[in-house]
């Protein structure tokens, strides 16, 4: 091994981009701790291979006892969104796990090609990461990762040491395969990490070593060929965090138990009904479903957009409609009947088919997302109640949008499937030929782009790929045609990069999206949020996949990711629009629930219709 001193690169000798996968603008391994404490980084290099350890000796007089933000280390990996064609070849995703013992980052190549970039920790424990962000670069750039060493008590003249290796990869499984070879790795996973009552997950402990016994929250793990098994027989509700060691090796296991998702759902319903839809002096606000303050206890509008009285909030509308196709509940019914008005009076022209950004017919900012959304509402109306006039209304939407250029835009959750499904039911055969020429456009577009994708409201993100992926299998399974299905394949392998695989239900089939805490949370902090219910429309991607080849693994993948939305739901139904996942951000505490519950129930909508539609039942233990 050859010393390296100021590491600048790290560039793969078989990459034929040259891709440096550190960025410029911070030192590798720079490092941050208490005074008492000094520090030696050193870096050792053999081909692709890269060691680095990092040692912190207290120098005082007194020990020096540790907290997770005490000390920092810096791991400046190019995860940032400057443009697809840059994102594509030269910028990466990272997957990371603080495991205590067992920590590793898988970083992907945004576009797919290996060689990517593995890391795993040698020496030590990890607890926690953190991020540093320039704000002013909004939306587009994740930061930088800061990893956290687990809180330790360091005697005068003593020392903390930690080692990881970094090493090139070609993919999710070669990335676990090398990992599982290295000396002291105990891999854990689990057959799923989003359970309900009186559920059985299957844990399986597999050290790389021959281990004298593990141990599952004090409880020993029986072995078999295929390494150690622990049944863990969920009861009450709540986030389960199993303690896991393998002879002197710790780790961890992170399970969520959730209410049963018919009840859930009901729940979440009647809270919005109660709490959430507005009832009082402005006359342009009534009927409205609104964002809800868990703090405060009380309503919130603002006509800043991701505040207002449209756009996502319609969410909490779909949610009652569809919920209401199979439970009878007047109540419920009487909500959703006066939100319906709301929307016609306030957000939709019915007979245009016209959608406004905010309340009072608002159009001053024009938004193409929103149409797509509330023709899936009136959609949703028409199977609630056969009204004719409520799918003509989505029929109008959909026209309205495309003929406003829709076909060159990546719409999140175009109803391709339902409205034709609809449509062909109502026997409206020439509204049907129509919209059905628009959808094969629009496919035809996002064909010919391939992986060139245009900017959104961020340069490149998972909700460009997953609405691409989307459209281009929905309108396959409308028309046949083999060419789309081809094209949907390859969104969809770009598509499942953005997902990791960590075993915890923050982690595991979670895409990552980093600023929808500060867009639509109370906070207003950036930074990784795990989860965000967007991430489940990647579920939604392997669902219509599923439904095209019969995979029973993209069906279980389909499970695992929109079963990912589950946390941002809790019991009494109430709710969170995100999940802020990092120990900090910019100094500031994160790890947090954020108050506000606005736009989250899009996630409870996609796994009441992939249940109803796709035959998908959440509580069979078979997925």
């Amino acid at each position: 091994m050859k010393e390296v001193e100021n590491m600048e690169r790290i560039i793969f000798t078989k990459d034929k981009y040259d891709m440096n996968w550190l960025r410029e603008d911070c030192e590798y391994a720079k490092t941050e701790c208490p005074k008492e404490l000094a520090c030696e980084v050193h870096s050792q290099r053999d081909g692709d291979i890269l060691k680095t350890s990092v040692i912190f000796t207290n120098t005082g007089c007194r020990p020096v006892f540790t907290s997770l933000d005490s000390i920092g280390i810096y791991m400046p990996l190019n995860d940032r969104y400057e443009g697809s064609e840059i994102c594509i070849k030269e910028r990466c995703h990272t997957h990371i796990f603080c495991g205590g013992d067992i920590s590793y980052i898988m970083a992907l190549r945004m576009g797919g090609e290996a060689p990517h970039l593995g890391m795993v920790l040698t020496e030590g424990s990890l607890g926690g990461y953190s991020i540093k962000r320039d704000f002013a670069k909004m939306s587009n750039d994740r930061g930088l990762f800061i990893l956290h060493p687990s809180p330790a008590e360091i005697q005068p003249g003593e020392s903390l040491k930690l080692a990881w290796t970094i090493f090139p990869h070609e993919g999710k499984a070669d990335f676990y395969r090398k990992l599982a070879a290295f000396p002291g790795m105990v891999l854990v996973s689990a057959d799923r990490y989003v359970c309900f009552p009186e559920e059985t997950v299957r844990i399986t402990v597999r050290p790389s070593f021959d281990a004298s016994a593990v141990l599952v929250n004090g409880m020993p793990a029986a072995k078999t060929e295929d390494g150690f098994i622990y049944d863990y027989h969920a009861d009450a509700c709540g986030e389960q965090i199993l303690n896991i060691e393998a002879d002197q090796v710790k780790t961890y296991c992170r399970l969520l138990v959730q209410e049963n998702l018919q009840k859930l759902a009901g729940k979440r319903c009647r809270f919005i009904a109660g709490k959430q839809q507005y009832n009082g002096d402005s006359p342009m606000l009534r009927g409205s479903f609104l964002a809800y303050d868990n703090e405060e206890k009380h309503v919130y509008y603002s006509d800043t957009n991701d505040y207002n009285g449209g756009r996502e909030r319609v969410g909490m509308g779909l949610l009652m409609a569809r919920y209401l196709q199979r439970h009878e509940d007047a109540q419920l019914r009487a909500s959703l009947d006066f939100y319906t008005e709301f929307v016609l009076r306030e957000l939709v022209d019915a007979g245009s088919g016209e959608v406004y950004n905010d309340v009072g017919r608002d159009g001053s900012y024009e938004r193409l997302y929103n149409m797509p959304w509330y023709a899936t509402l009136f959609t949703e109306l028409y199977q609630l109640d056969g009204k004719r006039e409520h799918l003509l209304y989505a029929y109008r939407i959909l026209m309205k949008y495309y003929s406003k250029g829709g076909h060159t835009f990546y719409a999140i959750e175009l109803p391709v499937l339902a409205i034709s499904r609809a449509l062909r039911a109502a026997g409206m055969e020439e509204e049907l030929l129509k919209l059905t020429e628009m959808f094969k456009k629009h496919a035809d577009y996002i064909t010919e782009i391939g992986t060139a994708y245009p900017p959104s409201e961020v340069n490149y993100e998972q909700s460009i790929v997953a609405p691409a992926a989307n459209i281009l299998l929905q309108v396959h399974i409308l028309t046949g045609d083999e060419v789309y299905r081809k094209a949907g394949e390859s969104q969809l392998k770009v598509l499942e990069l953005f997902n990791g695989l960590a075993p915890d239900f923050h982690l595991y089939e979670t895409a990552i999206r980093h600023w929808d805490g500060y867009w639509f949370g109370k906070r207003k902090l950036y930074g990784d949020t795990f989860p965000h219910y967007w991430s489940g429309l990647t579920g939604n991607v392997y669902a219509l996949y599923s439904r095209i080849t019969g995979s029973g693994e993209y069906k279980k993948k389909a499970m695992d990711s929109v079963k990912g939305v589950f946390p941002l739901l809790f019991p009494d139904g109430s709710a969170s629009c995100a999940c802020l996942f990092p120990h900090s951000v910019n100094g500031i505490r994160a790890d947090f629930y954020d108050p506000y519950a606005n736009d989250q129930d899009w996630g409870l909508y996609f796994l009441l219709r992939l249940e109803a539609e796709l035959g998908y039942r959440f509580e069979d233990s078979q997925f």
